[in-house]
């Protein structure tokens, strides 16, 4: 029973770091960060959004692992 709820939980981080990932904004390179470079120049970038997903990344990652340590030891 406890062992298929920290599965689930671990399922659950992991759909979260996918989440965070793609909500984060990408670099801009090569002729589309050129075009897009001038409007974010423009119109700002969501500088703070950005670093909180970065961290909100990093705590889910760091859990991950911790979780994925927990199930391959646990028998």
């Amino acid at each position: 029973m406890l062992k298929g709820i920290v599965t689930a939980l671990h399922v659950l981080l992991a759909l979260g770091i996918i989440a965070s990932v793609l909500l984060q904004s990408g670099r801009s390179a090569g002729l589309s960060g050129a075009i897009a470079g001038g409007a974010e120049t423009l119109f700002g970038k969501k500088k703070g959004l950005d670093e909180l997903l970065g961290k909100v990344t990093v705590l889910l990652s760091v859990l991950f692992v911790v979780i994925s340590l927990v199930l391959t030891v646990w028998k």
